[in-house]
């Protein structure tokens, strides 16, 4: 059966590119960058429920839950894309944060847009990835109305877990009842429907903050440095040296040295240096301190031994 979706804000036609097919490429660039514009202050006016989300999505990871991010097609694959770039940038295990896409892994590289108007398979999707009433599921769909991720939302509902709604229209047009809503209004594409443009950009600023946000909260982040980055290639352990570097003042070689000796960690070579712990006492202290680098350096002052900082 056909759902009408015509009165959806996201499938409105924007009256600003009704000659798209008629302007000169600058013109069209400049309306693109216009338009883009407008969905960072859209995304703006839900600052509030994005803050409630990183809070809501910390307690429950503090107290051993997990995040899955649920969504089809452009909506599934930036869940998982969001997901997926965790474990390297924070160094967190890959069940921690997991992104659930309509149609599965095939469904990344090739269109298969027909499976979410399945609500059943939403919600085998739960089921299947063993979702508890200590987890958050985090469901995404541009225009609101998805099957799928209503079917997902709805099971993990009764499991008893945290839902969080994610969508581009007003409540008005499409009500629920989860626990949480973000719903950046970015209006009418500049392609009539097609929410892979200014919804899609939306929907990555958002999980951009969230996940960014929570694993500030955790203690993955010092200032502003990813000191949890999991040294996997070149590129990283490049990056791992330099925050060594740039923190501690020491040489190149000296940084290289330091990260070798702390087994290629960056926050435990850190709490190494600055506090003259060896890698076991450091990484007892990082642990009792939730793996919060600056609470363990604190506790250090606090009690009057000497940080070498």
């Amino acid at each position: 059966m056909t759902i009408e979706r015509g009165h959806l804000l996201t499938e409105q036609a924007n009256p600003k590119s009704a000659n798209l097919d008629r302007l000169e490429i600058s013109e069209l660039v400049e309306l693109f960058n216009q338009e883009d514009a407008y969905t960072v202050e859209a995304v703006g006016k839900e600052n509030h429920h994005i803050t409630q989300a990183i809070a809501l999505i910390t307690k429950a990871m503090q107290q051993g839950g997990r995040l899955f991010y649920v969504g089809a097609g452009t909506s599934g694959r930036l869940g998982v894309l969001d997901a997926a770039e965790c474990p390297p940038t924070f160094c967190t295990d890959p069940n921690l944060i997991q992104g659930i896409i309509a149609g599965g892994l095939p469904a990344l590289v090739k269109s298969s847009e027909a499976l979410e108007d399945r609500e059943e398979d939403g919600a085998t999707a739960i089921a299947e990835a063993n979702v508890t009433d200590q987890d958050v599921v985090f469901g995404i769909t541009a225009g609101g109305t998805t099957p799928y991720v209503h079917g997902a939302l709805k099971k993990a509902q009764i499991i008893g877990a945290k839902t969080i709604f994610f969508a581009c229209v007003p409540s008005t047009q499409v009500p629920t009842n989860y626990d949480l809503e973000i719903r950046p209004l970015v209006g009418a594409e500049i392609l009539a429907g097609s929410t892979r443009l200014k919804s899609g950009t939306a929907t990555k600023l958002v999980l951009n903050t969230i996940s960014t946000g929570v694993m500030v909260q955790l203690g993955k982040v010092f200032g502003n440095r990813m000191v949890d980055v999991a040294v996997t290639n070149s590129k990283l352990g490049d990056r791992a040296i330099r925050i060594i570097m740039d923190l501690t003042k020491l040489e190149k070689s000296a940084a290289t040295e330091l990260l070798q000796n702390s087994g290629n960690r960056v926050k435990l070579a850190l709490l190494m240096h600055w506090t003259g712990l060896d890698s076991t006492e450091s990484d007892r202290l990082l642990q009792k301190h939730q793996g919060h680098l600056r609470t363990a350096l604190q506790h250090k002052l606090e009690t009057g031994e000497k940080v070498n900082n």
